[in-house]
């Protein structure tokens, strides 16, 4: 995870150093293979983003097994990770060649 680190670091500071803001976009992910669209013109796929594990999939497996019983409750997922529908929060980095997700935005009803 260090290395997730030191790239919004060095971001930060190219930022900085370039007298530019942090650049902040919002994308929305629009297939199951993680591609998003930025804006009408730019449409990426899931290699121009950083995917950070707290926006993985996470899911357990509870199933076990005794000699004499078996119990199979299956998996249970404790994170759904990013999926289809999902806005997201980029940060834009390497001159806007890649962006890292920041976080997706809750749905509002």
């Amino acid at each position: 995870m260090g290395n997730m680190i030191d790239i919004i670091k060095q971001a930060s500071v190219n930022a900085i150093n370039a007298g530019d803001p942090l650049n902040i976009e919002f994308g929305t992910i629009i297939d199951d293979a993680l591609t998003i669209r930025i804006d009408q013109k730019r449409i990426l796929s899931k290699e121009f983003f950083i995917v950070p594990e707290s926006l993985t999939r996470y899911e357990v497996d509870l199933t076990h097994s005794h000699s004499e019983t078996s119990s199979s409750l299956g998996k249970i997922v404790i994170r759904e990770g990013l999926k289809n529908g999902d806005i997201v929060i980029l940060l834009m980095i390497e001159k806007g060649s890649r962006f890292l997700i920041l976080d997706k935005v809750g749905k509002y009803e």
